[in-house]
């Protein structure tokens, strides 16, 4: 990609101004207690200090959207057979998501192995996925709950990201990583970084240093897997958890899904909204009967698909980010990392007996 540029803290509002004039520009601000991704105001200030509390998945993957709208009307050939009218509701208009951490966008990895790749393609998903890009800010230093070096990522990772920005002395230095980020960077508000570089690298090493030391989770897919019938096991790890879904619904990388229909009279519309594995309603059948009857088994399936199954199906790759989002919102304290370790650790204590 282009070399690294230079962004100065005052030219940063006319960038955002500039980008909003041909897309919707996303940025994050403070509403109560919570900083979310808005559509971006001059008047409202931005919140840069810290972390999302809702990841930017809903830019790519809304939270509800409609598929389809449908029409049923009278054939006057066969009065008494209706016809179906089928209007599709792709998305449409290019967004730019300003401001989100490395791992919100390197969520967008684990979405795009099952929505747009090995020959499976979700008409919705890659329509908003090639219509936005992500504007990222590295980490200047870790949260106490972080734990993306844990799998493979990192405070500066540009993976998932169009463009990485990496606060300096007077501003940014700016790096495209993708093509689509080279564009949004071709401004006259760019100067090259020059001597910048330096103090980005340092900013990097920074935040990398304020990480603690990283645990080996290749094991953890084996002793997921060793685990899945000791419901003993899972009962006692999922003793204080409330099942209110908060860890899957601000999770950037969680992407399960219910469809449902909208009906008055003859017209109604298909909605996609997010769904919660971790409630008891998720795998509820029409019987009565539900295969995960107790939350110690929707948390097993919940641990289990991001650090094993995912992984056995997508080459290793581990769907979890690390962002931590889980475990500072958590009302009652439930941590993945010490999820994942125990299996672990009981697998090890398993090899010894």
């Amino acid at each position: 990609m282009d070399q690294a540029k230079f962004l100065p803290d005052a030219s940063l509002a006319a960038w955002l101004a500039e980008l909003s004039a041909a897309r919707l520009v996303l940025a994050p601000r403070r509403e109560g207690g919570a900083v979310v991704f808005k559509p971006y105001d001059p008047a409202v200030p931005l919140e840069l200090t810290r972390d999302a509390t809702v990841p930017p998945k809903g830019a790519v993957f809304p939270a509800c959207e409609e598929l389809m709208r449908y029409r049923r009307v009278k054939d006057p050939e066969k009065p008494g057979q209706p016809l179906l009218e089928v209007e599709e509701s792709l998305p449409e208009g290019g967004v730019v998501v300003f401001g989100s951490r490395p791992c919100g966008a390197r969520g967008f990895t684990v979405y795009d192995r099952v929505f747009d790749a090995g020959g499976l393609n979700d008409p919705y998903y890659a329509a908003r996925r090639k219509a936005t890009a992500f504007v990222t800010l590295a980490c200047r230093e870790a949260g106490s709950a972080c734990f993306c070096h844990w799998v493979g990522s990192g405070p500066a990772d540009p993976d998932g990201s169009d463009v990485l920005l990496t606060q300096v002395p007077g501003g940014y230095v700016v790096r495209a990583v993708t093509e689509k980020g080279a564009a949004l960077v071709g401004s006259g508000l760019f100067s090259p970084a020059d001597r910048r570089e330096g103090e980005e690298a340092a900013a990097h090493a920074k935040a990398r240093e304020s990480l603690d030391d990283p645990r080996d989770l290749a094991p953890a897919r084996q002793a997921l897997l060793d685990a899945f019938d000791d419901m003993e096991f899972w009962s006692q790890l999922s003793a204080k958890c409330l099942s209110c879904g908060a860890c899957t619904y601000l999770c950037p990388t969680c992407y399960c899904f219910n469809i449902t229909d909208e009906a008055q009279g003859n017209e109604g519309a298909r909605l996609r909204t997010w769904d919660n594995c971790m409630s008891f309603q998720f795998t509820l059948e029409a019987s009565g009967h539900n295969p995960r009857p107790t939350k110690a088994h929707r948390l097993k399936n919940r641990v289990g698909h991001k650090f094993s199954y995912y992984p056995g199906l997508h080459g290793g790759a581990i769907a979890c980010c690390g962002c931590g989002r889980c475990i500072r919102s958590c009302p009652v304290g439930v941590d993945i990392r010490q999820l994942v370790l125990a299996a672990v650790e009981r697998a090890r204590e398993k090899s010894h007996d």
